[in-house]
């Protein structure tokens, strides 16, 4: 996978520092008896770091005969992660390391069947596995709660990156190939293909990712960052099969590896596999692959691209996006790296922020341009602010805010309580508990440490902000000298235009074309047979049935036979509202929700519920305008978030709950301040700022219209499951394209007042405690005080002075199921849900295509099956997970090159097929259909079902947070009962059930199907009267 990712940002995501006490545990301890010079299987021990603030114990290791790097980070965690690195520098555009990334993991030495990679998300119950391509290095992580697991997973891994195949074959079918369009008739054209190819290809569609690219190259232009690692779908032919082993040979070594592991496995275990199965076979070489620090420019720089146009901008004639951009220092000099990133969100964070009051608050565009903030994803990091969605007349404009918003914070300062807010969002974050912790540190030091930095000290959070306060008290100016020296006396400075062209998505087509030519051109009738044979060796090869036997797997047995049930209390608060309570080791923090059902708004307010959740929190409350609300929620919270939701009922598809969640987080000594904040949002909300009302929606109308080229398949499948149950318009209104051109249209309105006065009316029947639920997850000791706060919290909301009846009569009250697994009951009374039903819904048939300006499609296929509860549920979930990896897999991405496709079982009971930055479409459907027959014949085996089933419980049993545990039956209605009655029924599944299932509910003509497809126009469609064309 591709990726411009910007890595996990502890600094940034983390904020008023305190010691904590250190918190003994037997990783931690294990890793503490270690003693620097230690010798373990072949690596020598270097540092050893406790960090209390992270409950860990970091080890730095060398490998004595390669040099290989290696950190381990001991945690008490079973959500145990490896990963290993490569710096991969490319200096052209063919996207070597990006196809390099692909094809070793298409077999291996040990492991030589096609594909381990995708074949061990079956025989696994990994938490996490995938690879990812950066600018100038490549990681390849996993994660899993298995010992057993991790064992195999470590050993496909390790010969995958230093053992590959690489075969060329694998080559053709991953990176790119000339195949005749029908590779079994040497009559039809010549075509480019592969997998990294289309998905490059898709990627370039994003103009967000063009505008970013095109950033980076023109910042650094010396050397690596001038190229694309992905690929430049234009220079992908021109890499070759021998470049590709080339680049293997000098940038997949030990000397050039660096190994990380995290959790609670021994650290012994991993050093003797690493060594034995793998770094015992190298010496150590000299890996020419630092990247040199960039020439610093004397003046600065000025550069312009064009992108496709957006067909969803909420002003034509305002599609241009401007940012300035400062190169800054070496992201290894970790403190100056720490301060430039906390300046980076005062600059830019919230509507306090200088840039945000300047630019977003101008009105001259829509939203910050892309990469906004501080990048540290590259040797030299640095600093873009910007303007997207501008008449391309006030380019000049946005440049001349930023030089004066830059003289202005050099002269004024940043206020004091923003600092603070900051360094307690730092605070808040460490103590935070995620299931995948792991995985976020290896990405946080991915960067820093692939030039040399010291990743250790990089996780010393503490000491920076310890050092960072000194620098405040010692110096007021401190930020504000930091601002004049890199951002105001600064050459190196980039100003990137990007504006859309009508015809970009045209020239692209034109340019590949005349790229096609040259290479058909060159071709002897000789080298053209040797492609056709080739194309029907590869399609022979995909079609065979494939023997995985080499590769290792754990059991079904390996699974435990029951769920670990989760302790709760339900009471009562103010006698009337339902409050779950669940103690959990939350490190000090309290999570609230709350939830509010919608069975009383009126049909015509349904679809600006998405954007009443969305400003709710941001135009002030009470005391506060909107500015002083932000301040607060910074300083008192860890965030308050508000969004819809649409529930499936477990047991029937055409019941279900429609309500908006509320969530926030924060200290234990801030929840008075939290829950008063609430109580100010739901009494007294402010819906009067016209003004900052619209920069809003057109910020909101940006961000669903940059969305779509990343989630294209989620949009198609909503769309297609539209008319399949009476909850399918609601999310189709909720979160599909109806909710993307609604709000198009909101942000072109000239008048947005009628607007703003629907929301005090959808606040009258939301925020009220007529049918609300509440839950808190915090420790047991903050219970006492919770329960009190959440209690004044209830008292302070206003009731509905006379009952507003559900708007759809059909009202279905709903207990929560309170019955022990083992023993543990739910304590209290019990949750009530209030469910609704339409008993004139029939199920129908739709078929839509979005056309838009892309070069690839998303494909969506929904088909009505059953709810949780029902005992084919089970089946239909394993069913799903067998026809992605055993039949879909090879028709969708391997023969037709899309970059992902396969089938899913939603929790509402739509199966859904679906693909991907996908070449074709009306192929794909064929292959849903092809899938469904495949499935329906038995064409797999016992050993086929084992793997799916393990593939869907690395699903079930993956890993809960505390602040999570109990959100299933809270929100859900899912109790431990019902999960473990489904549990039972994965495990029972056989071939003849999966028979059955596939003919009895996904046969053409047997149950409601709908059809979606976002993309480019098609003629087959447009003669189709039984498509709708949006």
């Amino acid at each position: 996978m591709w990726s411009r990712w910007k890595l996990l940002n502890l600094g940034r995501r983390f904020v008023n520092y305190k010691p904590w006490r250190w918190r003994s545990n037997a990783a931690c301890d294990r890793a503490l008896e270690y003693k620097v010079g230690d010798k373990i299987h072949g690596f020598t021990i270097n540092q050893i770091t406790p960090i209390p603030d992270l409950f860990l114990v970091a080890v730095k290791l060398g490998h004595d005969s390669t040099g290989a790097k290696y950190l381990h980070v001991a945690r008490e965690d079973a959500n145990n992660l490896f990963s290993v690195q490569f710096r991969t520098t490319p200096m052209d555009s063919t996207g070597v390391p990006h196809i390099l990334e692909h094809t070793v993991l298409c077999g291996s030495q040990k492991y030589p069947c096609r594909d381990p990679f995708f074949k061990m998300l079956n025989r696994s119950l990994a938490t996490f596995m995938n690879a990812f391509t950066a600018s100038d290095y490549t990681l390849y992580p996993f994660s899993t709660q298995n010992s057993k697991d991790f064992q195999n997973l470590l050993s496909v891994y390790l010969d995958a990156v230093f053992f590959p195949c690489l075969r060329e074959l694998d080559f053709w079918q991953e990176g790119w190939r000339l195949e005749h369009e029908n590779p079994s008739n040497s009559e039809t054209r010549l075509v480019f293909k592969g997998i990294v190819f289309n998905e490059m290809k898709g990627a370039f569609t994003d103009n967000e990712r063009i505008f970013s690219q095109s950033l980076q190259n023109r910042l650094l232009p010396d050397h690596t960052y001038s190229f694309v690692s992905g690929g430049n779908p234009l220079s992908i032919p021109d890499l070759s099969w021998e470049q590709l082993k080339q680049f293997h040979a000098t940038h997949y070594h030990p000397s050039n590896a660096r190994f990380f592991t995290y959790g609670n496995l021994p650290l012994e275990q991993h050093l003797r596999q690493i060594h034995e199965e793998a770094l015992n076979k190298f010496q150590r070489i000299e890996s020419n692959t630092a990247v040199p620090a960039q020439k610093l420019w004397d003046t600065p720089r000025e550069y312009h691209v064009t992108c496709g146009p957006d067909k969803f901008a909420t002003d034509p004639t305002k599609q241009t996006t401007v940012g300035v951009s400062f190169l800054l220092p070496d992201i290894t000099d970790i403190f100056e790296s720490f301060t430039l990133n906390l300046l980076s969100s005062l600059l830019i964070d919230g509507p306090n922020s200088p840039f945000y009051k300047a630019l977003i608050e101008s009105g001259l565009g829509t939203d910050f341009s892309p990469d906004v903030g501080y990048n540290g994803c590259t040797r030299e990091a640095f600093f873009s602010v910007g303007l997207q969605g501008i008449a391309d007349q006030h380019v000049e404009t946005v440049k001349q805010i930023i030089t004066k918003t830059i003289d202005e914070v050099i002269e004024k300062g940043f206020e004091d309580d923003r600092v603070e807010a900051l360094l307690q969002k730092i605070e808040i974050q460490m103590k935070h508990q995620s299931t995948s912790f792991g995985l976020a540190l290896s990405s946080y030091i991915a960067s820093c440490w692939n030039h040399e930095g010291d990743p250790i000290e990089l996780l010393n959070i503490g000491s920076q902000v310890t050092r960072f306060r000194k620098c405040l008290k010692e110096n007021s100016n401190f930020l504000q000298e930091k601002v004049k020296q890199y951002f105001k006396n600064n050459p190196h400075r980039l100003t990137l235009s990007m504006n859309p062209d009508e015809k970009y998505y045209d020239k692209q087509t034109q340019m590949e074309m005349e790229k096609l030519k040259q290479k058909i051109d060159s071709l002897s009738m000789k080298e053209k047979l040797h492609i056709y044979e080739k194309g029907l060796e590869l399609q022979n090869l995909q079609s065979e049935p494939q023997d995985a036997s080499c590769l290792p797997a754990l059991k079904v047995s390996d699974i435990e036979p029951t769920i670990s049930s989760t302790e709760m209390d339900t009471a009562l608060a103010a006698g009337e509202i339902p409050v779950q309570y669940c103690a959990q080791p939350t490190n000090g923090v309290v999570y609230f929700r709350a939830f509010s059902n919608l069975n009383t708004l009126p049909e015509e307010l349904r679809p600006y519920v998405p954007l009443f959740c969305s400003v709710l929190t941001k135009m002030g409350c009470g005391i506060y305008d909107y500015r002083e609300q932000a301040q607060q929620i910074e300083l008192r919270t860890g965030g308050m978030s508000v969004s819809p939701h649409v529930i499936p009922d477990d047991s029937d598809l055409d019941v279900y709950e429609q309500g908006v969640l509320f969530s926030s987080l924060c200290l234990d000594r801030n929840l008075s301040d939290m829950m008063h904040l609430w109580s100010e949002i739901f009494n007294n909300p402010h819906f009067e700022d016209e003004e900052h009302f619209k920069v809003l929606v057109k910020m909101s109308a940006q961000e669903l219209s940059n969305g779509i080229p990343n989630s294209g398949h989620l949009y198609a499948s909503v769309r297609a499951n539209r008319t399949l149950t009476p909850a399918g318009d609601l999310l189709e209104t909720f979160n599909g394209m109806d909710q993307v051109r609604l709000m198009k249209r909101v942000a072109e309105m000239s008048d947005i007042k009628p607007i703003l006065r629907k929301l005090p009316r959808i606040k009258k029947h939301l925020l009220n405690c007529d049918n609300m639920r509440c839950s808190v997850n915090a420790t047991p000791q903050q219970m006492s005080r919770a329960e009190k706060e959440v209690e004044n919290f209830i008292k302070s909301l206003g009731r509905s002075k006379k009952e507003r009846k559900s708007v759809r009569p059909h009202v279905i009250e709903k207990s929560v199921d309170s019955k022990p697994i083992d023993g543990n009951l739910v304590n209290g009374p019990q949750m009530t849900r209030k469910l609704v039903t339409d008993p004139t819904f029939k199920p129908c048939q739709m078929k839509t295509h979005f056309i838009l300006p892309f070069p690839v499609n998303y494909v969506g296929e929904g088909v009505r099956t059953v709810p949780y509860t029902h005992p084919d549920y089970a089946k239909l979930r394993i069913l799903a997970r067998l026809m992605t990896a055993k039949f879909l897999h090879t028709e969708i991405r391997e023969k037709g090159g899309a970059y992902g496709g396969g089938a899913k079982l939603s929790s509402n009971g739509i199966f859904t097929f679906y693909s991907y930055r996908d070449p074709n479409s009306i192929q794909t459907l064929q292959s849903f259909e092809k899938a469904v027959n495949w499935a329906k014949s038995g064409k797999f085996t016992e050993m086929d079902i084992e793997e799916a089933k393990l593939s869907v419980f690395s699903v079930v049993d993956a890993p809960v947070a505390p602040s999570d545990k109990g959100v299933d039956r809270f929100l859900y209605g899912l109790s431990d009962e019902m999960k473990q009655a489904h549990r039972e029924q994965l495990f029972g599944v056989n071939q003849e059930q999966l028979m059955n299932v596939s003919n009895k509910y996904l046969r053409i003509g047997q149950s409601t199907r709908g059809l979606a497809i976002l993309g480019p126009d098609n003629v087959n469609i447009d003669k189709d009267p039984s498509w709708v064309i949006r």
